[in-house]
């Protein structure tokens, strides 16, 4: 299972957007010079984002992005099922197909998939946004206190 660079830079992007449009909107290249991410490939991004009903565009000269929703209800799950589809792995009685398989494709699927997908979908419609930010800001301060000599 791997995480997709869509989906880091999706919520990186979206972590960056609850912190600094809190008052106006944000502008895309704003939000790509401080995270090192392609215009380019932010809009995609953010198309997908705004598609899922997570971000809102604003036109005009004053325009950017906002969040759509309050970051306490924007999942991790949210963001990744709107960038890449599915994150759970694959049903193993659709890749097996003989017969003498059954039965390990069966212990497989109950004891392994049903129970990495039950978790890992448990853990990323749990995490929210705002976890994220408040944990991103909370990173970002301690670091700044440290003192080398």
């Amino acid at each position: 299972m791997n995480l997709s660079k869509k989906s880091r830079y999706g919520i990186t992007a979206l972590i960056d957007l609850a912190v600094y449009a809190r008052n106006q909107c944000v502008q895309l290249s704003s939000i790509a010079e401080r995270n090192k991410i392609s215009v380019k490939y932010l809009e995609q991004i953010f198309s997908g984002l705004r598609r899922a009903g997570l971000v809102k565009s604003i036109k005009g000269p004053q325009g950017g992005y906002l969040l759509a929703k309050s970051p306490e209800s924007i999942t991790v799950a949210d963001v990744i099922y709107a960038l890449d589809g599915s994150y759970l792995l694959e049903d193993e009685r659709s890749v097996v197909s003989g017969a003498d398989e059954k039965g390990i494709s069966t212990a497989i699927q109950k004891l392994l998939i049903e129970q990495m997908n039950n978790q890992t979908d448990k853990l990323l419609k749990q995490l929210t946004l705002k976890t994220l930010v408040d944990s991103s800001l909370e990173y970002s301060q301690s670091g700044q206190e440290m003192y080398y000599i």
